[in-house]
């Protein structure tokens, strides 16, 4: 689960009404650029309920958590075939499979909802299953065999070459107009995407420091996420592809069995972790955010709070619509303004004590900071 710096040759994956079945359509599109933003973020900012807001938008292509599921291995360095491509995308995400296995599961994780032909114990569940594709469609398994069948002919390319022609066939295949990204635990991605698709714009989304700090440490990939971290620091490393035997046999008995392809779920779910660790790295995001948002032209760059939404849903989905570059129709608005949940505002103060609080706070001061607010601020502000 690490942020990506791609391009990488790394091997593993570090209103519309959703269709009831799928259709083939042949690889038959124009390969300009598709409208493309992508929404970065810390996650655990309402960041999934946006994904299914823009999701009910008829001119949105939403690719949830599309950056997350294919991870480095869909960026290799060097040109590749169409068929290296679909194996990127594919190829089940070594991580994700780990928690599924264990007992784990992200709540994010829509396809073992509904499992159809794919299982972590046998096939593996591919890399666009998961989240990607049961966003877009009731039939998960049917639209990966169309995607199939259009990106394993392409000719060698580039991969945001391959991205782009993906994206392209996915808008002419749901018949919409833009695409947007979106990903959560992803401001790392930021400057690799940029790159990769220089035309893209980018909304930085952001909640409150202690809230969404509190909500990370409640959260089974959070924890998991904060002990991998923790793993990379006493081994001294970056990158867990730097990781040798010795660093793993130095670990202690609660962190070594995490990075086994099967481990208890005792150890993430019953460790004690102190919130403020989730306050570090809500400010350590959030300042890779903002210091990104910074390198851009002003119309290529927007910034998001959670607050703000809560507080007046349809002046900042207008804003989201109009940047993103479809219209905000009064009945989409009208309609995504209901999908908004109001009363986690204020989470962090309400349920710890005032030394637990004060202590988050503190911890969540940097990235305050970054996004031009007090620390004990509770609305975030547009700082592009």
């Amino acid at each position: 689960m690490e942020q990506g710096r791609f391009p990488s040759t790394a091997s593993g994956n570090n209103p519309g009404q959703k269709p009831s079945s799928t259709r083939s359509k042949p690889w038959k599109v124009t390969l300009t650029p598709s409208p493309l933003t992508f929404v970065v973020g810390t996650g655990r900012s309402g960041s999934t309920a946006l994904s299914r807001i823009l999701n009910t938008h008829p001119d949105v292509l939403s690719l949830n958590e599309y950056m997350a599921s294919v991870g480095d291995a869909a960026f290799p360095q060097d040109p590749v075939s169409g068929a290296e491509f679909w194996e990127a995308l594919f190829r089940p995400a070594p991580h994700f499979e780990r928690m599924v296995r264990s007992g784990l599961p992200m709540p994010e994780f829509l396809y073992t909802r509904r499992p159809g032909r794919y299982t972590p114990e046998t096939t593996g569940i591919p890399a666009l299953s998961h989240m990607v594709l049961p966003h877009l469609t009731d039939d998960p398994d049917g639209l990966l065999d169309e995607i199939r069948t259009a990106v394993a002919c392409r000719p060698v390319a580039a991969a945001a070459a391959h991205h782009e022609a993906l994206f392209a066939w996915l808008r002419a295949r749901f018949g919409r107009t833009a695409v947007v990204e979106r990903s959560g635990y992803s401001t790392g991605w930021a400057p690799g995407l940029r790159a990769a698709f220089p035309h893209a714009k980018f909304v930085h989304l952001f909640r409150d420091g202690p809230d969404c700090a509190l909500s990370m440490s409640r959260h089974p990939g959070y924890r998991t996420i904060t002990l991998l971290r923790e793993i990379k620091e006493r081994a001294g490393v970056d990158s867990f592809h730097d990781l040798t035997d010795e660093h793993v046999r130095s670990l202690p008995p609660d962190l070594a069995p995490l990075l086994g392809d099967r481990f208890d779920p005792a150890l993430v779910r019953d460790r004690d972790l102190p919130p403020r660790r989730f306050g570090t790295l809500w400010s350590e995001l959030v300042v890779d955010g903002a210091r990104f948002l910074d390198t851009l032209p002003a119309d290529r760059r927007m910034t998001l709070a959670y607050e703000d939404l809560l507080d007046d849903p349809r002046k900042e989905l207008t804003r989201l619509a109009t940047f993103v570059g479809v219209e905000p129709s009064p009945q989409w608005l009208d309609h995504a303004s209901t999908r908004l949940v109001t009363g986690r505002r204020g989470t962090a103060r309400r349920e710890l004590t005032d030394t637990e609080f004060a202590d988050l706070r503190e911890s969540c001061a940097a990235g305050s900071r970054a996004l031009g607010k007090t620390s004990d601020a509770s609305r975030g502000t547009d700082v592009a």
